[in-house]
């Protein structure tokens, strides 16, 4: 703890620009947050609750300052390190922020220091998940609406978005994150990342059941059966992604694990 700052639990809306005016009102302040806690959360707290309401104007002074004081590089991993799968992860940001005003831009090759090594390995994880999301991604056509639904750990779709909407321009499609219930939608241009709290996406007709099969068959007819090694098939593709995977879910419903 900071000499003469007060320890406080905030309480905010729980997005990144509530995120980023708790900020503000900390260093204005000299209050230290010891805790979060978003809308929905219901817990007690040892310290002193300090509700704070998003001011967009303070978020983005405090954004600004990110590369300002820092660098580039700061803003950037503040920014997506609010999207990773990170446990307390306001704290680690929070502190990480600090470092980043007292030491400057340098504060990026502190890896050894625990407040750097957790945001960088957590970034790290949720840029590899987005990686492979780009290329196990599958989609369904309903009547010229290309569709996916993915479950990832970590807040993706704000990673995913450069790349698909730029190989798709001509097309409309929708993303739906069943995880963290939000979807990237996509057309004639214009994208934009919406909340969604479930989507029932509609049966595949059979020009798509059609598709899907000939992909399937696509898929075995590539496969070196000879050299088939399972072990090795699920460390490069994670089971966990097979559940939205075309030509896998057929293995899945012989194990039980989904309906075909």
């Amino acid at each position: 703890m900071r000499e003469g700052w007060t320890q406080v639990s905030f309480r905010y809306d729980g997005s990144f620009a509530g995120f980023l005016t708790c900020v503000y009102e900390s260093f204005r302040h000299f209050e230290e947050p010891m805790a979060f806690c978003g809308p929905e959360e219901d817990r007690c707290s040892i310290w002193p609750e300090r509700p704070v309401e998003t001011d967009p104007g303070h978020a983005k002074q405090i954004y600004r300052a990110l590369r300002e004081k820092a660098s580039k590089e700061v803003q950037r991993m503040v920014t997506h390190g609010y999207l990773a799968d990170l446990e307390g992860k306001e704290c680690i940001l929070w502190q990480f922020i600090r470092m980043a005003w007292d030491i400057g831009p340098g504060v990026i090759y502190w890896i050894t220091d625990e407040r750097v090594s957790r945001l960088d390995k957590a970034l790290r994880a949720m840029y590899n998940e987005a990686h492979l999301l780009k290329g196990f991604t599958r989609f369904s056509d309903c009547r010229g609406l290309l569709w996916a639904q993915i479950s990832p750990k970590n807040r993706v779709l704000p990673l995913l978005r450069p790349h698909f909407c730029d190989r798709f321009q001509m097309e409309t499609f929708l993303i739906f994150d069943d995880v963290h219930h939000e979807a990237l939608v996509y057309a004639q241009g214009q994208w934009a990342i919406r909340p969604v709290d479930s989507i029932q996406f509609p049966a595949a007709d059979a020009r798509e059941e059609d598709y899907r099969r000939l992909w399937k068959t696509f898929y075995d007819t590539v496969a070196i059966q000879s050299r088939h090694n399972p072990r090795l098939r699920q460390s490069n593709l994670p089971k966990r992604y097979w559940h939205h995977m075309t030509e896998l879910r057929e293995e899945l419903a012989q194990e039980g694990l989904v309906s075909r």
